[in-house]
């Protein structure tokens, strides 16, 4: 059995942490929803250095680091992941030592259990945290299928570096081998398993486009020029708001053929960042092109101490970089005034929808969406079945008759 010990001698880098956890300074003690979670024994701390954020994982009993979580995890900020993938396998990887707590278990011995104790073992944490287990007792509630699978996914990640790194054997349940297994009876059966099969049924998202006159209700109801130009060009570029929220005025904009592009940035003052570390570009019309110079120009005092496009325009912060928490706090006062539901989302999606219906061939949208892949495109777009019935009942109007199907009616 190979056993991989919490508290074992901490890492020289690690130091630094010890050092702040002990002397309770320098960190973070991150909570859910405003609660503390006092109440468990592993908890998410974060650590800042510069701008870096780094998040570890400590024994709340001990105050000791937990080391190799918290390795994984360093690991994965500085491979330029962005602070909320990283802040959310944080929560994840924690709340699954929580649950190995629970079922007196030590991480090192997952991986020697047998193939169907294992697969047990990971339901079973599915359905730990679906019924609320990792929550305090105070806020025990019913978690979506969709995220009980996303911590599971995130825990199979760790796994899997442990793995590649020698700390542990791979997981019997991620494995390609061919296992054979007996029923009750006795019956024997040979499964190959390439990767778990008891993840829980997860609603598919349904984001629905925003509407014209929905925008243009929410545009009229802005009390400010920049709202009005972050939600217009959320409709004309198709872009994400991290992708958005990092635009450089004096870099990343092409004032001679009205183009906005896409840099990946990790280092962004208000953690933007695109999504899949891509450049990609997007032309906006005349008309929102004439209302960012118009925009430039009546903020050009707060503006021109830095180079970020959107910036708070008032109060303390008044000229640092728009951050995506101030965007969604918008949206939910023009929610409140107007009684009009609008996220950058729908927005996205109003932009796909609108190219397609225009005739965008899909392999531009998927591009112009910063799709991997182009199944993604088809899954976004959400009214391809529309097409597909309408397609096929134009082809079997023409075709029906050629494999004589009528003789045999």
């Amino acid at each position: 059995m190979v056993v991989l010990y919490f508290r074992r001698k901490i890492p020289t880098f690690w130091s630094v942490f010890v050092i702040a956890i002990r002397r309770r300074v320098g960190y973070t003690v991150y909570a859910v929803g405003k609660e503390l979670k006092q109440m468990m024994r592993y908890q998410v701390r974060m650590f800042t250095e510069g701008r870096k954020k780094y998040f570890y994982i400590t024994d709340h009993e001990t105050l000791d680091l937990v080391p190799l979580p918290s390795k994984y995890l360093k690991f994965k900020a500085e491979s330029g992941r962005s602070p909320s993938t990283v802040q959310h396998a944080a929560f994840a990887i924690c709340y699954y030592l929580n649950y190995l707590l629970e079922k007196g278990l030590e991480l090192g011995q997952v991986p020697e259990l047998p193939f169907e104790e294992q697969n047990l073992h990971f339901v079973q944490f599915l359905y730990w945290t679906k019924e609320g287990h990792h929550r305090t007792a105070k806020r025990k509630e019913i978690t979506g299928n969709g995220t009980c699978n996303a911590y599971l996914k995130d825990v199979f990640r760790f796994f899997l570096y442990l793995a590649d790194g020698g700390y542990a054997p791979p997981l019997r349940v991620l494995s390609y081998n061919q296992i054979t297994v007996a029923n009750a009876p006795g019956v024997k059966r040979t499964l190959r398993s390439k990767s778990f099969k008891g993840y829980m049924k997860a609603k598919e998202r349904d984001v629905r486009a925003a509407e014209e006159v929905e925008i243009a209700e929410i545009l009229s109801a802005c009390t400010n020029t920049r709202d009005q130009l972050l939600l217009i060009l959320l409709g004309e570029t198709g872009f994400r708001i991290g992708e958005l929220l990092g635009v450089d005025y004096t870099r990343d904009i092409d004032y001679n053929s009205h183009t906005i592009q896409v840099y990946f940035r990790d280092d962004n003052e208000n953690e933007a960042r695109a999504k899949n570390a891509e450049y990609r570009r997007s032309k906006i019309s005349e008309d929102a092109f004439a209302f960012l110079l118009h925009y430039l120009a009546e903020y050009r005092k707060l503006l021109q101490h830095q180079t970020y496009l959107f910036i708070n325009i008032s109060g303390e912060t008044a000229g640092k970089p728009l951050k995506v928490e101030s965007v969604y706090d918008m949206l939910k006062r023009m929610e409140d005034k107007t009684g009009i539901k609008l996220t950058p989302h729908m927005l996205r999606r109003y932009f796909a929808i609108c190219r397609w219906n225009a005739g965008w061939p899909l392999e531009l949208l998927s591009q112009a969406l910063g799709h991997k892949h182009l199944d993604t495109t088809v899954r976004y777009l959400g009214i391809l079945d529309d097409r597909l019935m309408k397609a096929s009942e134009e082809f079997y109007a023409k075709h029906s008759k050629s494999y004589g199907i009528e003789k045999f009616l």
